[in-house]
């Protein structure tokens, strides 16, 4: 497999926006995910060539493209980096087959790596190259216009929200080809999203970012338990997510069963296939603890586990259990006293099916 490694330590000033940010990225598929406004598009618009920070440097494969020290700061068109946008940037006066093959002519054709028959295939944009860009959809714009950046050969392609102008319909539609990309093309890719789904639809590994820093990268199941990226993933209902595979599917009660470790999980029905891996999230504010298992109770997921520690926020208390993976639970200072709850303890995490959300199918 191509394994390409970003690395980059920069600083950059725009206005009254700082952007630090330090990254390693060495998995072929990575994801940048954070909310609008972070400074996401920024850090792109750097690493192609189109801002210039104040300090830093930004390497692909061990190859300088900036150097602030060293005075290097190689030109975009260079870089050989394919950037796309949410919006699609076509050539209005152009057929789409022009507009595939603009970056395409202007390449030596030794550095050629696909050709035009290969993508429009990979795309299934066949059917389109007479058209031009105003009589296309906008999930047939954007294969149109990631078509026109393969072809222009990148090392690395990074991609800025390419499915936020789209409808959900649309973005189901275009997620495939994007998988096609990663699997049949091995092409680095950067996927940059403040939608959690899309960026695991590709890869689990991806670096978070907020205000303009980069607060952790790795593997999403591990970064986003970590301490300072907690305040995020809260806010995104994000406190807890666990990786399942689908058991069973039993339509005539709405339910589907997953496994994850060796514990079973009742879910709403989902339309994945048996033996499929996805990753789903609650809230620490559904979790709801006992002493010892309830009987007669509508809540239909008891798991024992053991509580690893806590801390206090205010008059909650974000109480870490361990059912195999850690879980974080929220309860009032009042529960745990009236419960007599200490660290060692074990006790029962009740959850709601309703409360859990698919998250990026794999």
């Amino acid at each position: 497999m191509h394994s390409s490694i970003l690395a980059l330590d920069l600083e950059l000033h725009q206005g009254s926006f700082a952007l630090q940010g330090r990254l390693m990225l060495e998995q072929p598929v990575s994801g940048l995910f954070g909310s609008s406004g972070c400074g996401k598009s920024t850090l792109l618009r750097a690493i192609a060539g189109l801002i210039r920070p104040q300090r830093g440097f930004i390497q692909l494969d061990g190859i300088p493209l900036f150097n602030a020290e060293a005075g290097i700061d190689v030109p975009p068109h260079r870089r050989r980096v394919g950037l796309m946008f949410q919006d699609s940037q076509l050539f209005p006066h152009l057929s789409v087959e022009h507009n595939l093959l603009y970056g395409f002519n202007l390449l030596r054709s030794e550095d050629r790596q696909f050709t035009q028959a290969r993508i429009v295939e990979l795309l299934d944009i066949g059917h389109l190259l007479k058209r031009r860009p105003r009589h296309l959809s906008g999930g047939e714009r954007q294969r149109v216009a990631l078509g026109r950046t393969l072809l222009a050969s990148p090392r690395l392609l990074l991609l800025d929200e390419p499915l936020a102008a789209l409808d959900e319909g649309r973005k189901q539609q275009i997620l495939p080809f994007l998988r096609r990309i990663r699997d049949e093309l091995r092409l680095p890719m950067l996927y940059v999203s403040h939608s959690i789904n899309e960026i695991l639809y590709l890869t689990p590994y991806l670096a978070v970012m907020d205000h303009g820093r980069i607060l952790g990268q790795g593997l999403f199941s591990e970064v986003i338990h970590q301490d300072h990226i907690l305040g995020l993933a809260r806010s995104l209902g994000l406190e807890n997510v666990l990786q399942v595979t689908v058991e069973r599917h039993q339509p005539e009660i709405g339910a589907t069963t997953v496994r994850y470790d060796h514990h079973e999980l009742h879910l709403p029905l989902s339309d994945l296939p048996l033996g499929a891996e996805t990753w789903v999230a609650l809230r620490a504010a559904d979790v709801a603890l006992a002493r010892r298992f309830v009987a007669d109770i509508t809540i239909q997921n008891q798991v024992p586990g053991r509580i690893l520690g806590w801390r206090q926020i205010a008059d909650r208390v974000l109480v870490e259990i361990d059912i195999g993976v850690p879980i974080l639970a929220e309860v009032t200072v009042k529960a745990v006293h009236d419960l007599a709850l200490a660290v060692g303890d074990q006790v029962y995490c009740l959850f709601k099916a309703r409360a859990w959300q698919y998250l990026g199918i794999r």
